[in-house]
């Protein structure tokens, strides 16, 4: 796998050279679009607006528009010309508790893997924030742009995080009453919860969406007649408090029995 980006993490005067990769892939079925008349492929072609011809990526330069229809041209050695030493390195800025940085600031996931030389720096900066239960903030540059990253130590490694900046962050697009709750619906509701815990078990988890959709292209390969799925029958909430008790019944119900094996959550393997 090609590392995304290669630098160095950089706080006092200590150095430690990386390379992200990236920590996540998408597993999605992915469908092309075709013409309803003959099941062509649609095509996307990019042309020139003056000239009418269509062009190839290297064909293409970056330009920005300062005025109306009058460009300047940046190339990616200028981009270079203008990136100080701190742009080359990942520079810890401060450290932090992971939970004062909020999950909608979280963008994209990578491996941070210790390049030749950088082992037992990046260890020791590993091992001393995973015991003090510290992250770090940071930033670097990032391709044309400086990003704000989190510096986030594991069991067996560390993964950066690109965050988003504040300015970047919507505001809540609306706000709702936050009507009064009791007493006694607060007690039932932290009941529901404490009954539902679980440790969280990635490896439990699948997409069944999407297994159904892959039996749907094999049925549809086969020439089968499509089935819907089977709904859920959904009953109306007219009851808080009723609907809370029957949760926690429930709930009650799927527990295993002492001494027996765990169930797994639904969409478990």
């Amino acid at each position: 796998m090609a590392a995304s980006h290669k630098g160095a993490i950089s706080f006092g005067l200590v150095h430690i050279p990386i390379a992200l990769y990236t920590a996540t892939q998408d597993n999605d079925i992915h469908f092309n679009q075709l013409c309803k008349e003959d099941l062509s492929r649609v095509r996307y072609k990019k042309t020139c607006a003056g000239c009418g011809k269509e062009i190839t990526n290297k064909d293409i330069v970056k330009g920005f528009e300062y005025d109306k229809d009058k460009y300047v041209i940046v190339t990616d050695d200028d981009f270079e010309k203008i990136k100080t030493e701190k742009d080359r390195s990942i520079q810890i800025l401060h450290f932090t508790d992971l939970s004062s940085i909020r999950p909608i600031y979280y963008d994209k996931t990578y491996h941070a893997v210790p390049e030749t030389g950088g082992d037992k720096a990046f260890e020791l900066l590993r091992q001393a924030m995973k015991q003090e239960n510290k992250i770090a903030v940071a930033k670097t540059v990032m391709g044309q742009k400086e990003t704000l990253l989190a510096v986030i130590p594991t069991d067996d490694g560390i993964l950066i995080e690109t965050l988003f900046y504040a300015d970047e962050i919507k505001e809540l697009p609306k706000e709702y009453s936050h009507p009064a709750v009791s007493e006694a619906e607060l007690a039932m509701a932290k009941t529901l919860i404490n009954s539902m815990n679980q440790e969280f078990q990635p490896e439990l988890y699948k997409d069944e969406y999407q297994e159904r959709l892959k039996a749907l292209i094999e049925q549809k390969i086969a020439g089968k007649e499509i089935v819907s799925a089977k709904q859920e029958e959904q009953g109306n909430v007219i009851d808080l408090m009723e609907a809370l008790k029957a949760s926690i019944e429930q709930a009650g119900s799927n527990k295993p029995k002492r001494g027996g094996r765990s169930k797994k959550v639904k969409g478990a393997s």
